[in-house]
């Protein structure tokens, strides 16, 4: 019985460690943003490793996968602040993602290349203060219902994390890092993009810059 307690509480420390979050806030914030209005979501850049699905995919069908991932987070960050935004507990406004993503596309910016551009050249595009943009790294497809029932075995294995999503906001004059999210993703996290989404910016909400303080 020991031997079990003692095992369950290394699980626990290890589920604790996991879930620990790293948010950066720039000290120039509030000067760099004082003006800003509107800001972009972008398509976050997607790597998947689905290795350990049973299923077989193509270079162009994992291509596709990683695009469509992408749009998810997307979907699910502009979901969460504008749910945000109807309760008035954000100063600012967000570009419907369709206008970004058409913009996107009519100066030949894909998912892939984004990097390629920095982020003035991106607000500049986009016509926005500042952008939110990001990676994702998974070994599921979280934009489908994932397992997040607990198991041992997998915790011991030290597989019970599969992925990581980093979240970034830039301005738009001189591409300054505002503000940066990074959390590991485990069966914690939640059950999809959009569960994962709101929990993790649900804990990280006091310290979104643009939240109004009550």
């Amino acid at each position: 019985m020991k031997k079990i307690l003692f095992i369950l509480i290394i699980c626990f420390g290890i589920q604790q460690s996991n879930a620990q979050k790293k948010i950066y806030v720039s000290d120039s914030f509030e000067e760099l943003s004082k003006d800003h209005q509107i800001i972009a979501i972008l398509p976050f850049q997607t790597t998947l490793n689905l290795k350990s699905d049973k299923k077989t995919y193509s270079e162009a069908q994992l291509k596709e996968l990683e695009l469509s991932e992408g749009i998810a987070v997307q979907q699910a960050l502009e979901s969460y602040f504008l749910n945000r935004k109807r309760k008035k507990k954000l100063k600012i406004e967000f570009q419907d993602i369709n206008t970004t993503n058409r913009l996107l596309h009519k100066a030949e910016i894909t998912s892939e290349d984004m990097d390629l551009y920095a982020p003035q050249e991106l607000c500049k595009i986009l016509k926005v203060d500042a952008i939110i943009s990001g990676t994702l790294t998974s070994r599921l497809l979280l934009s489908k219902d994932v397992d997040t029932s607990f198991d041992l075995v997998t915790y011991l294995k030290g597989k019970s994390d599969y992925g990581k999503i980093i979240i970034k906001l830039s301005n738009k004059n001189n591409g300054k890092l505002l503000w940066r999210y990074e959390k590991t993703i485990n069966r914690k996290s939640g059950k999809n993009t959009r569960n994962i989404i709101n929990k993790m910016m649900r804990i990280a909400s006091r310290k979104f810059p643009y939240e109004e303080k009550i």
